[in-house]
This record gives structure tokens, sequence and C-alpha cells, in this order.
């Protein structure tokens, strides 16, 4: 019993994340994405489930903290390799955007130091301040980015699939009340 109730699809954040994600031939027709070939193809990275969506989160939290351009392309490969949601999984990679970049890395690179011991250094949001220091400040910023990114996928992934499940098993509990209630009516 348990065992369908958890792999029950929950309609309203389905409908939620189809308003806004890519259709799956949008995706497929795209010519960027033509050497990805069967891949594409493959019904775990478009359908909407417990699984996929926890793992999309999973992914998408972790590439989100990696200090590297194209964080985008990382999510997309993990997604395609462990068979998660892809749309999901690209999407959650901008929690890390033009607005939010300097608090996190910032952020990361301050936990990086700390874990290392070394001393942080005070970043002057220069470019050529930030060029000149980057030797000192990419060892820090990728410790801390990837502790950061392990902890809150990993912590995403778990809450994800704990609401999933709740909401579901909320789901069932009401519509048997509601059997129930019927019942004693009749």
């Amino acid at each position: 019993w348990s065992r369908y109730i958890t792999r029950m699809p929950i309609e309203m954040p389905r409908k939620l994340f189809t308003r806004y994600m890519p259709t799956q031939n949008t995706l497929k027709s795209h010519k960027g994405l033509s050497w990805l070939g069967r891949h594409l193809h493959n019904s775990d990275l478009w359908h909407l489930t417990r699984q996929s969506a926890s793992k999309a989160f999973l992914i998408g939290i972790f590439s989100a903290f990696l200090p590297i351009p194209g964080q985008m392309i990382v999510a997309a490969c993990l997604a395609l390799w462990i068979a998660a949601n892809l749309p999901i999984s690209i999407g959650l990679v901008w929690l890390t955007n033009p607005l939010t970049i300097p608090p996190i890395f910032y952020s990361t690179y301050k936990l990086g130091a700390w874990i290392l011991g070394t001393p942080a250094v005070d970043i002057h949001w220069e470019l050529h301040s930030i060029q000149s220091e980057l030797a000192t400040l990419w060892w820090p910023l990728l410790v801390g980015s990837l502790v950061c990114g392990v902890v809150f996928s990993v912590i995403s992934y778990l809450v994800v699939n704990r609401v999933w499940v709740w909401h579901v098993k909320r789901r069932w509990q009401k519509r048997l009340d509601k059997v129930r209630a019927n019942k004693s009516k009749g």
C-alpha cells in the first residue's frame, strides 16, 4: 500500500512546474542539444515524479553552487547521467544569478577559508583586484562552494522527497475520510 502512495504524482506541483518548463519537443529540436541524441528520449528526464524531482533538486542546487561558468551544462549532463528531471535541474541553477552570485560566493569563500584555516582576504568588488587575487581566492572559494553545494543539495533532495510523500499521504487520507463520510451518511 505505501509503495503505491509514494509513487503517486502530485497534481498541484506538477501543474506549476509544467507551466514554466519548456516542452520535451522544444528541447529535443534545439540545435545546440542535438549532440545528445537518444539520451534526450529517456522519459525520466521529462516526467515529474517524486524520484525525478528529488534528483533534479539534488543536481540543480549542487550545480548552482559551482563557481564555474557553464553551470547549466554541468546540471544537464548530471541530469542525463542519473535520469533526473532535466528542466528542473537546469532551472535551479538560476538560484545563482547576477543578483545572488556576489553574496553566495562571498559566503562560500569565507566558509572555505575557515575550513582551510587560511585568513580571508578582504575583497574589493573591483574587477582588477579580484583578478589579481584569484589565485588566493580560488581554493577557499572552491572548497566552500563544494561543501555548501553538497550540504544544500542533499538537504533539498531530502526535503522534496519527504514533502512529496507527506503531500500524497495527506491527499490519500482526505480521500479515505471523504469515502468514510459518504458511507456513514448512506
